[in-house]
């Protein structure tokens, strides 16, 4: 008769689990060998359970590192003008940032058209790598109002970029915006520390308006796909 045991990997698979929902995110988890010589398996068995909670974003694996618990999705509300900072702070998460690129650049045609440009304005650009508790989370793509350039004398990798517009006297009121799916590429993936085929929630052609209705930034963003999840909230309108 065929055995009715379950394959050893899922049995490694279920230790793993117990042992992500008792530790916190970033804490090291068993390696490949602790797990063969725990278990009595080949290293493509313990391969293959670790592979298995990777894939449902339970942990990820650091390249030379380890295996480490991944930090729990972070909920986005869609249409909601708050900023990452302001978001992850509300979850109890430290958050900084790697400034990637800032200053000015030629306004690409959907940029003219979000914020309200006219023929030969520049705009201003900030492209930052946004972490929680050091953990790379989104690549943030920002097209800003020129009216906004003196955010580029902020800090930008400490501080948030809202913030900043505050002080200016504009305040991020509205936002709207669409998510699609797709396969990150090389340079994301080397960005997010993601190693194989992965993939990236896009929020694009976010555009965010003042308090009086005029734009601020035009913004793409790449979030980890099984660090972030989107909610939304829809009511029905009578016809």
């Amino acid at each position: 008769m065929p055995s009715t045991e379950p394959p050893r990997y899922q049995a490694i698979a279920d230790h793993l689990r117990g042992l992500v929902l008792d530790r916190a995110p970033g804490d090291r988890l068993p390696s490949d060998a602790e797990l063969c010589d725990r278990f009595g398996v080949s290293r493509m068995t313990a391969r293959q359970a670790v592979q298995t909670l990777e894939t449902e974003g339970l942990l990820y694996r650091r390249r030379g590192q380890g295996t480490f618990v991944a930090a729990r999705p972070v909920p986005r509300r869609l249409g909601s003008p708050l900023s990452f900072t302001q978001n992850l702070r509300r979850r109890g998460l430290r958050v900084t940032s790697r400034l990637l690129a800032a200053g000015w650049i030629d306004a690409a045609p959907e940029d003219v058209t979000a914020l309200d440009l006219g023929p030969g304005d520049r705009a201003v650009l900030v492209e930052r790598l946004r972490l929680a508790d050091d953990l790379p989370m989104a690549i943030e793509r920002a097209v800003l109002a020129p009216a906004l350039a003196p955010v580029l004398q902020e800090d930008l990798a400490a501080g948030s970029l809202h913030a900043a517009m505050e002080r200016q006297g504009r305040i991020p009121t509205r936002a709207a915006a669409r998510v699609s799916a797709r396969l990150a590429d090389a340079r994301e993936r080397r960005l997010l520390d993601q190693h194989g085929a992965s993939g990236v929630l896009l929020c694009e052609r976010r555009v965010i308006s003042d308090q009086d209705g005029l734009p601020l930034e035009h913004t793409e963003t790449r979030y980890v796909a099984e660090r972030y999840v989107f909610e939304a909230v829809v009511t029905r309108e009578e016809a």
